[in-house]
């Protein structure tokens, strides 16, 4: 079988289904089929790697402590005693669901609450759930507040429209480089706190800042596991539980190995009561070594006090370190949010002088063609013109033919030269007009690409100062191609470039 390529909750299902008929057989309490599988895949998970599967009373005082946890009911460690006394070093799963529905245990807790308890600590152990609850969230793209069921594991934190849906609306995903922070009321919002992945921002809001606080510790968490190169929480306290439960092993076999030691000196000492003198002497020497390694014992016990006293010391100063460095970003992030807005104010000035501009480059596109139109216009009549001066020339040949003839036509010609020279000059000074309208319009252009400059400057100025992402400069032109606003500094992956173009 390959990790991956089947779902392991059918396959756990399988197994139960082979094995719960011929063995599970509830004496008083019946649990439904649903509650007895989880209770049983909890057993397979903390049970011990050895064949056939038990847990060690340990684990079942954890087990049931996590139950009564969920079920929002308290337990003390006299009645967990009194549970465990009667058990040996190690129950089957079997035994193990028969003493959870047992009355000393279930001490008439109802079925729907032992019911929701099994449910939420088999989705905490076996599934890695973190923490799961409903949270506002801020939309990427719409930016408006919806409320999503978020179900945080080591690895991602996914949320859907409701605790009943089935269907992702996305995923968030947690590594070592993620980043979780406070952020200060606005707009309405009160309890704000967001995730910062490398590639997004993900702003939230809880309904209370208990609620709050428990999501950042969760988060928190999960970004230390993917620090530790740890996939299951669980697990990871699992193996911690198991690694203490074999040195007090340790420790016990060591205590029973010097009891034994213990006891043959003492036959050794009654088998040997006529070397009295020489038994008194090796009494000695035990009694000055056993003085001397409880000394080392007792060299050891304030040595390990004092490494965890120093520990306890750097870690109050860290956390007081943290504090002052949260309080500093808090306020370059305020110094930052204003610097924004002027940022924006100016970039709607800069905006309206480009519209200016871009008016005043269709003003002087009108005034071109005008021109041009009226160019062509003036070739027409020259072209005329030259017409009539070519049939007047042959009219004062033929005039000196026919004289009289001659006068008459050279009289009516003149007069339409005449009329002719004067529509030229009125097209001569319509032409005049619209240069004169074009320098007006090119004054203009100068005007906006002056008032596009300053801004320009004002920008600069204003970007110059941003810190720690790097400084900009807007790159300007009075011509048609666009103006970009670059970066004078190397680029901060943290921090994203702005782009401004004008058409």
């Amino acid at each position: 079988v390959v990790d991956g390529s089947f779902v392991k909750e059918s396959f756990h299902e399988l197994c139960w289904t082979l094995t719960a008929k011929k063995n599970y057989h509830p004496s008083t309490f019946v649990l439904p089929n649903r509650d007895a599988f989880r209770l049983w895949c909890l057993f397979n998970y903390l049970s011990e790697d050895s064949y056939p599967l038990i847990m060690v009373p340990n684990e079942i005082r954890y087990l049931l402590q996590k139950l009564f946890s969920s079920a929002r009911m308290e337990i003390g460690e006299t009645e967990i005693y009194e549970v465990l006394s009667s058990l040996s070093s190690g129950v089957s799963v079997w035994e193990f669901l028969e003493l959870v529905t047992s009355p000393k245990v279930l001490r008439g807790i109802s079925t729907v609450t032992l019911s929701i308890a099994i449910q939420e600590l088999y989705e905490e152990v076996i599934q890695d759930v973190l923490k799961q609850g409903y949270i506002l969230k801020k939309a990427n793209l719409r930016r408006i507040w919806t409320e999503r069921w978020f179900v945080l594991k080591p690895t991602t934190l996914c949320y859907y429209l409701s605790e009943e849906s089935k269907e992702r609306k996305g995923i968030i995903f947690i590594d070592k480089d993620c980043v979780v922070e406070i952020l200060s009321d606005r707009d309405g919002r009160r309890c704000m706190f967001c995730v910062k992945t490398n590639t997004k921002l993900h702003e939230m809001c809880a309904s209370d800042t208990k609620q709050r606080q428990e999501w950042i510790a969760a988060i928190l968490t999960a970004i230390r596991l993917q620090q530790c190169g740890t996939f299951s929480l669980h697990r990871e306290l699992q193996r911690r539980r198991r690694e203490q439960r074999e040195q007090h092993e340790q420790c016990r076999v060591t205590r029973e190995i010097d009891m034994q030691k213990l006891a043959e000196l003492q036959n050794e000492k009654e088998h040997q009561k006529q070397e009295l003198e020489q038994l008194k002497e090796a009494q000695k020497r035990a009694e000055e070594t056993i003085l001397h390694e409880q000394y080392k014992h007792w060299e050891q016990h304030e040595k390990i006090k004092r490494q965890l006293e120093d520990q306890l010391r750097e870690a109050e100063e860290a956390r007081a370190l943290m504090q002052a460095e949260i309080q500093l970003k808090e306020t370059e992030t305020l110094q930052q949010r204003l610097r924004i807005q002027e940022l924006e104010q100016f970039q709607e000035r800069l905006e309206e002088a480009l519209a200016q501009e871009i008016k005043a480059r269709h003003e002087e596109k009108e005034y071109r063609l005008a021109q041009a139109k009226l160019l062509i216009q003036e070739e027409e009549r020259l072209k005329v013109l030259l017409l009539m001066r070519d049939e007047q020339t042959q009219y004062v040949e033929q005039a000196q033919k026919e004289k009289e003839e001659v006068q008459q036509v050279m009289a009516k010609k003149s007069k339409e030269l005449q009329e002719a020279q004067e529509q030229l000059d009125n097209t001569r000074e319509s032409r005049e007009r619209a240069d004169r309208d074009v320098q007006v319009a090119q004054k203009r252009l100068e005007q906006a690409s002056t008032n596009v400059r300053h801004w320009n400057i004002q920008m600069n100025r204003l970007m110059h100062p941003i810190s720690p992402g790097g400084g900009f400069h807007l790159v300007a032109s009075t011509t048609h191609s666009p103006c970009w606003l670059q970066r004078s500094t190397p680029p901060d992956p943290s921090i994203h470039c702005l782009y401004v173009q004008s058409f």
